[in-house]
């Protein structure tokens, strides 16, 4: 699953930056905001990539958690049957974003000494160069002027399965453009038998 991750704050990563004030831009023009960087919990707003009127993959800001009627938000949606549930075939098949951080985190459970239940953080990223790009389906909610995002899940990769069993489909950034083209079938990304090896860091 995925309940937080991280923007960087500074101009480190110059591709995430503009991004983060294109999409800043915006939120402005509809006086909606701010725009999150650091650590992104639900129902934050932030930047993400979604085709613009003309196809092309543009920067949005975009807020994090469908609102049922109940009251619950659905951060995660589970990759696997996204195509086949009300809530969210609609928007797998063609309102898929793309939702760029530096890693996510995720939480180990542990037993303490004195047998209480711990939780151990752990900063999450490929093992690769370059940003990671979280995917998502988004949605037009009533009487909302931002569109709201939901993060899918997949099985988690080796690596990081000690951790926790589930983890965010992530998407190479040289394929951005096909996981965002409503044209596509997007199980091209989310039925992949291969897991993208992963580094974990213990977060203090």
């Amino acid at each position: 699953m995925c309940g937080r991750f991280y923007v960087p704050e500074d101009d480190a990563d110059e591709w995430i930056n503009r991004i983060v004030e294109t999409a800043v831009s915006r939120a402005e023009k509809l006086n909606r905001g701010p725009v999150s960087r650091g650590e992104v919990t639900p129902s934050c707003t932030v930047a993400a990539l979604a085709p613009d009127r003309r196809g092309q993959p543009s920067a949005f800001p975009m807020r994090w958690g469908f609102r049922l009627d109940n009251g619950r938000q659905v951060i995660n949606t589970r990759s696997e049957t996204a195509a086949e549930k009300p809530l969210f075939r609609a928007s797998f098949r063609q309102r898929r974003c793309l939702i760029p951080a530096a890693w996510y985190y995720e939480w180990e459970r542990l037993a303490g000494p004195d047998g209480k239940p711990l939780k151990r953080r752990y900063a999450l990223r490929p093992d690769r160069q370059g940003p990671v790009l979280l995917t998502g389906i988004y949605r037009y909610e009533p009487g909302e002027v931002l569109p709201a995002f939901s993060i899918l899940t997949r099985p988690a990769a080796p690596e990081i399965a000690f951790i926790h069993d589930r983890m965010p489909v992530i998407c190479p950034p040289d394929l951005a453009d096909r996981w965002l083209d409503p044209e596509r079938d997007p199980r091209w990304l989310t039925e992949d038998p291969d897991r993208t090896a992963m580094l974990s860091t213990p977060d203090p």
